[in-house]
């Protein structure tokens, strides 16, 4: 996986957040530089984890599906993308409490950054198999990510929901075009 492979899955995973930033964006009514930074860092910081995460569990059984590593990427990176296109039918749940600090607190982020991250762990598993250089890979992610959830917040404090269920659409196409584009490749097609 190229470099451009990569920035367009790190873009692909951050829609989540970017999506739950602009939830988290709504209950603010001023965005400072302390509130977006938190909220950056938490998903930055599980969405680079995760793939590790990920990629060290799947090295441990690599060699019994080698074989099937393509289609391995294919089904989680189609069925992570089939999943962020049906949420984002859902209807919203976007944070509504009064005082919007509550909302940046550890029992509030902590649960959200593992929910968002969690198709960044089975990303994880794909890279075991594609052969992905790890460090950079999940350094793209997280800088990625945390840019992303930052706009996302800002987002969401200007202009509301506008554009969620868009992002999550978007998020999920790419990541099916990416698994797509794996598979073609095991077949010898690209």
């Amino acid at each position: 996986m190229g470099f451009i492979e990569l920035f367009i899955l790190a873009i692909g995973l951050a829609m989540d957040t970017f999506a739950v930033g602009i939830c988290i964006g709504l209950t603010f009514k001023k965005i400072t530089i302390k509130k977006a930074l938190t909220v950056g860092l938490y998903f930055g910081i599980f969405q680079a984890a995760m793939p590790v995460i990920g990629y060290f569990a799947a090295t441990l059984f690599a060699e019994r599906v080698t074989y099937f590593s393509s289609w391995i990427a294919f089904g989680l990176l189609c069925f992570i993308g089939g999943k962020m296109i049906l949420d984002s039918f859902k209807k919203d749940d976007c944070p509504t409490d009064s005082e919007s600090e509550q909302s940046l607190k550890f029992a509030k982020m902590l649960p959200l950054a593992i929910a968002t991250s969690i198709d960044a762990l089975a990303i994880g598993v794909s890279f075991a198999f594609l052969e992905v250089s790890l460090l950079p890979a999940v350094t793209l992610i997280g800088v990625t990510t945390l840019i992303l959830s930052i706009i996302g917040l800002k987002i969401g404090n200007l202009f509301g929901l506008k554009f969620r269920s868009k992002a999550q659409v978007l998020g999920g196409i790419i990541l099916i075009l990416i698994g797509v584009r794996i598979l073609l490749e095991h077949f010898g097609i690209l």
